[in-house]
C-alpha cells in the first residue's frame, strides 16, 4: 500500500510541475583513442550528467561547427544546452554555464593542462584557466585553477 500511495504522490508532483529536473545529458566528440577523453567522461558522469559519446576521427569538424577559437582547441568537443564546451573543463563549471546562463558560446580549457579532470597526474596539478567564449569569439576568464 505504501508503494502505491508514494507512486501515485510522484505521479501527481510531475504532473503539477515539481519534478526533479532532468539529468543534463552532453555529447562528446572525441578520437576512438583518447584515453584521457574517457577520463574526463567519468568525471562528468560522476557529477551527475549523462553522457553520449561520440568516436570521430575529425573532432576538428565539431570544434568548427560549435565556434571554438582555433587557439583554444584540445581533444575533445562537447555541447550541451546549446553550448560548447571544449577540453576539460571541470564538471562544476559546466553546472554553473546551464544555471547562470549566460549569452555566450560555451566554455574552454585549451591544451591539456595537467591535473584539469582527466588529466591527474599523482603529485602534480598545473595552474590552468576556464575561458568562457563570447558570442563574437572573444574570450574572458570565467575561473582559474
Amino acid at each position: 500500500m505504501k508503494n502505491v500511495v508514494a507512486t501515485l504522490l510522484i505521479a501527481s508532483l510531475a504532473q503539477a510541475g515539481w519534478a526533479a529536473p532532468a539529468t543534463p545529458v552532453i555529447d562528446v566528440y572525441k578520437s576512438p583513442t583518447c584515453g584521457c577523453c574517457n577520463k574526463w567522461i567519468d568525471h562528468l558522469k560522476a557529477n551527475g550528467f549523462g553522457v553520449r559519446s561520440y568516436d570521430t576521427d575529425n573532432v576538428a569538424q565539431h570544434k568548427a561547427r560549435l565556434g571554438v577559437p582555433p587557439s583554444y582547441g584540445s581533444c575533445h568537443t562537447a555541447e550541451v544546452g546549446g553550448y560548447v564546451i571544449e577540453g576539460h573543463v571541470p564538471a562544476r563549471e559546466i553546472n554553473r554555464l546551464l544555471k547562470e546562463k549566460p549569452q555566450a558560446r560555451g566554455l574552454v580549457v585549451p591544451a591539456m593542462p595537467v591535473g584539469s579532470p582527466g588529466m591527474e597526474a599523482e603529485g602534480r596539478k598545473d595552474p590552468y584557466k576556464v575561458f568562457l567564449v563570447n558570442r563574437n569569439g572573444s574570450t574572458r576568464t570565467y575561473v582559474q585553477y
